[in-house]
């Protein structure tokens, strides 16, 4: 690759034939010759990408749009938003990092999750999960059978190679981990550190995210337990929880993070817990979802949704049991 590239040069000759003149016509140059180089950079980007079909052309991460996705419409999780805006912010300040951003979301069924995950791709290949280099693997179709787990780690190894190699970009998303054949994921631990190469690939610049139940009682009885001693829920800290979920999800047999290397190797960023929601925060998932469908005006069928759905403990009732999981199928109920 060139030191200097043609717009450069021609700056540089410019200069050159100026440098007899007044301190104007040395600041007109200097000038023409940004005008230049910025002008042809974005000619020769918008030539490059009519014809390739590189990731690096559908990447345009919008962290804003994404920060004010997550503060919108992600309810009662003060810790997901504030761990996934920040790190993904400073990940990508990176040009090149050390490593890849590696996320893992824990929490009870219908608290935001997967919603936070569709957000990413939204925000930073501006498609939910339409992008080619968006892979979402689901253990139940893509590792159904607990005998073939040295099949399914050549089959994954050779999956995850081959997207990092297509795209140094790629985001790849877990989904219920809870349900994958311990010992499969473990194929992926030298894809997470800092020293493995790929076909002089950057493979640093990809995102994991790994979505799981796993861990959901850790998070529940913190929460309850925060509840009962009259604290706010926004005042519960990440660090209350991290190392917890950590160990609960390392030690349970039923996760297919049991023993697994990622977790003592300590590959991933944050276990980033997702706080069971309150009525309130079903109401405002109801109210979202009717607002949605253009049917804002109907407030009583948010509070009817909230009235609907069971809560545990049964001596208290704070918390869904299915969190915002089963909205649409009651506003469909009372609308």
């Amino acid at each position: 690759m060139p030191l200097v590239d043609e717009s450069s040069w021609i700056c540089l000759t410019l200069l050159t034939m100026e440098l007899w003149s007044q301190g104007v016509a040395v600041t007109w140059t200097l000038f023409l010759c940004y005008c230049i180089s910025t002008v042809r950079g974005f000619e020769m980007k918008t030539i490059y990408c009519t014809i390739s079909d590189s990731c690096d052309c559908d990447f345009k991460p919008n962290i804003q749009g994404l920060e004010w996705d997550l503060y919108k419409n992600v309810y009662g999780q003060h810790l997901a938003q504030d761990i996934v805006s920040e790190s993904v912010a400073s990940f990508l300040q990176k040009r090149n990092p050390d490593r890849p951003l590696v996320l893992s979301f824990h929490g009870a069924s219908g608290t935001g999750k997967t919603m936070v995950s569709t957000m990413l791709g939204r925000h930073l290949y501006g498609t939910a999960m339409g992008s080619p280099y968006i892979h979402q693997y689901v253990p139940t179709l893509h590792f159904p059978l607990a005998d073939r787990v040295k099949q399914y780690r050549s089959d994954l190894k050779r999956w995850v190679q081959g997207n990092l190699t297509a795209c140094a970009r790629s985001i790849f998303i877990f989904d219920e981990m809870e349900k994958m054949p311990p010992g499969v994921i473990d194929v992926l631990e030298p894809f997470l550190g800092p020293s493995h190469v790929v076909f002089q690939t950057n493979y640093r610049k990809a995102i994991y995210v790994f979505i799981s139940t796993a861990g959901q009682e850790v998070i529940n009885r913190v929460a309850l337990e925060s509840l009962q001693a009259g604290r706010d829920r926004e005042e519960i800290q990440p660090e209350e929880l991290e190392e917890a979920i950590a160990e609960a999800v390392y030690n349970n047999k039923n996760s297919g993070f049991y023993h697994s290397k990622i977790i003592s190797e300590k590959r991933i960023a944050h276990f980033v817990p997702f706080l069971p929601l309150c009525r309130r925060h079903v109401e405002r998932c109801a109210q979202r979802e009717l607002c949605q469908r253009g049917e804002c005006q109907h407030r009583g069928v948010a509070a009817a949704v909230g009235g609907a759905v069971t809560y545990t403990p049964q001596d208290g009732q704070h918390f869904s049991n299915t969190g915002c999981k089963l909205v649409p199928a009651k506003v469909n109920l009372f609308l």
